[in-house]
Formats: structure tokens, C-alpha cells, sequence
């Protein structure tokens, strides 16, 4: 038999629950930016940035790619890296959903006016 880790189960009405992704916990934004601070400070320390980063992450109990990327939303956000910052990610994801609401709020209303209009023309031919 399979042994499930605890990590995976939790108690829910006194039942277990096994969970079947293993997310593991997002880490806290200032642990975030602690760690990416530290990578940034111990670049002389290492041969090159992935080396660096592999270091910190080891400490902060982070994966290397988790660490990696957001070392490079950071360097976006702060301009050393070409592309869409957070904040024009974000805007983007805002809009795109309003576009969504709204051209759902559009079909509603041009399916109600031809519901009335058949209603009106219906009313006339009695």
C-alpha cells in the first residue's frame, strides 16, 4: 500500500482528504524580495547568476527556477530587462477581463432586444 506524505492530506468534517496536486505554499513577498536582495549581493561571491541563485535558494528553501524567475519579473520591473512589467501584466489581465464582462453584457442585450422585437412584431399581428 501506498503511503500518502501529510503534507498532501488535510482534515476536512473529520474526514482526511488527500490532495491530489502537491503545491507546495507560495512563498511571503518579503521573503521574495529578501532573497532576491540576497542573490544580487553575492553575484561577486559566484562564477555566474545561476550559480548564485542555485546558493540562495538552497538557503531560503526555494527551487532554483522558482528563484530564477522571479529574480527576472524583478529585473523587468526595474528596467535591466526588456518586456511587460507586473503592473502592465496586471493592467492587461484587468482589461481583458472587463473586455470579457463586456462583450458578455453586449450578447445578453442584443439577445433581449431581439426577444422583445419578436415580441412587439408577435403583438401587431394579433
Amino acid at each position: 500500500m501506498k503511503t500518502i506524505p501529510a503534507s498532501q492530506t488535510t482534515q476536512a468534517l473529520g474526514k482526511t482528504v488527500v490532495s491530489l496536486s502537491a503545491k507546495k505554499p507560495r512563498f511571503s513577498p518579503e521573503l521574495r524580495e529578501r532573497a532576491i536582495r540576497l542573490v544580487f549581493e553575492r553575484r561577486g561571491e559566484h562564477t555566474t547568476q545561476c550559480a548564485a541563485i542555485e546558493s540562495v535558494a538552497a538557503k531560503v528553501g526555494c527551487s532554483a527556477q522558482t528563484l530564477g524567475d522571479s529574480i527576472k519579473r524583478h529585473e523587468t520591473d526595474v528596467g535591466l530587462r526588456d518586456g511587460m512589467t507586473s503592473a502592465e501584466r496586471d493592467r492587461i489581465k484587468a482589461l481583458e477581463r472587463e473586455n470579457k464582462g463586456l462583450r458578455r453584457a453586449n450578447e445578453i442585450l442584443k439577445l433581449a432586444s431581439a426577444f422583445f422585437a419578436q415580441a412587439e412584431l408577435d403583438q401587431r399581428l394579433k
